[in-house]
């Protein structure tokens, strides 16, 4: 694809993004969906309550690097800073299916993105662009969450997750909120908590794909692995938390020479905060490692929530 065409694009966290140039995956380089959501108590949703549970999510990213296939830096002068709010609503209800307690939910992302890129060769730049924009992302659905305990000490539960094309989008434009295709991804976290308050929590997703037909790009199907392991003090928990990307099918897209599958590492503390009564809250710091075909940065991310 011509350099000039490919383009960012990102989806509710600002962890997702890559550059526009032909060594890094997915469609511009993206993830569809966000890194860094799960992390200490991922296996338990909110408890039933007659209003739901609202919450917010704030990440700042920065990236001024893209790997390549091999993992080295490809020389491009690249500089990305986002910073994102999200938008939740969850509401757990006392209905059962399949054993378990159902639920539904919806996520609303704003991007406040700022982007420069210069491509060179032989030391002479030989394209440049840059954005700066605050714009909606993509509007995540999910019409079912289902909540399992098997025992007081473990949680389980499944999510079926739809992320509508409804962000801002412009192909020609270097970074976009939105990602103009619609994704399908089923999710499914655990939290196991010992009677001494050592906790062990992941989460486990996919992501599947459909094109996007402004630019006839379709994105592989994607997986990712997001872990916390801590200790229980009081109302705190402290730990050490992360992710862990790869793209497990090539892109499908005219003139793609190549899959060009991504991946990447992210490790780093964790910490969150529960007391019944209060607002919980949950602080991460997250440096990405090992990464390939995709930019490679750091992300800090707070959030919390509140059931009525």
């Amino acid at each position: 694809m011509n350099v000039t065409r490919k383009i960012l694009h990102f989806g509710l966290s600002a962890t997702m993004l890559g550059a526009s140039f032909s060594s890094v995956a997915t469609e511009g380089g993206s993830p569809t969906t966000a890194f860094g959501v799960y992390d200490f108590g991922a296996g338990f949703t909110p408890p039933p309550t007659p209003n739901g549970t609202v919450g917010l999510r704030t990440n700042f990213y920065r990236a001024t690097t893209v790997r390549n296939s091999s993992g080295r830096d490809n020389g491009t002068d690249f500089d990305i800073s986002v910073l994102s709010l999200g938008l939740a609503y969850l509401r757990m209800t006392q209905t059962e299916l399949l054993g378990a307690r159902y639920g539904f939910g919806l996520v609303a992302p704003f991007f406040k993105m700022d982007a420069d890129l210069k491509v060179k060769v032989n030391g002479n730049t030989v394209f440049a662009d840059s954005a700066d924009l605050f714009r909606q992302a993509d509007l995540q659905v999910i019409p079912l969450i289902l909540q399992w305990q098997p025992s007081r000490n473990l949680g389980v539960n499944f999510w079926f997750q739809i992320q509508a094309p409804t962000g801002d989008y412009d192909k020609n434009r270097l970074v976009n909120p939105g990602l103009n295709h619609w994704a399908f991804s089923p999710i499914l976290n655990l939290s196991y908590i010992t009677d001494s308050g050592f906790e062990v929590s992941s989460s486990f997703q996919a992501d599947v794909n459909t094109r996007n037909q402004a630019t006839d790009y379709k994105n592989g199907v994607e997986y990712r692995h997001e872990f916390a392991v801590g200790q229980h003090f009081g109302p705190w928990t402290a730990g050490i938390g992360g992710y862990y990307y790869r793209q497990l099918s090539d892109d499908d897209a005219p003139n793609l020479s190549r899959g060009n599958r991504a991946r990447t590492l992210a490790v780093g503390p964790a910490l969150s905060f529960f007391q019944p009564g209060l607002p919980p809250v949950w602080i991460h710091a997250y440096k990405e490692f090992d990464s390939r075909n995709r930019a490679e940065g750091y992300a800090v991310a707070v959030r919390f929530s509140h059931s009525f």
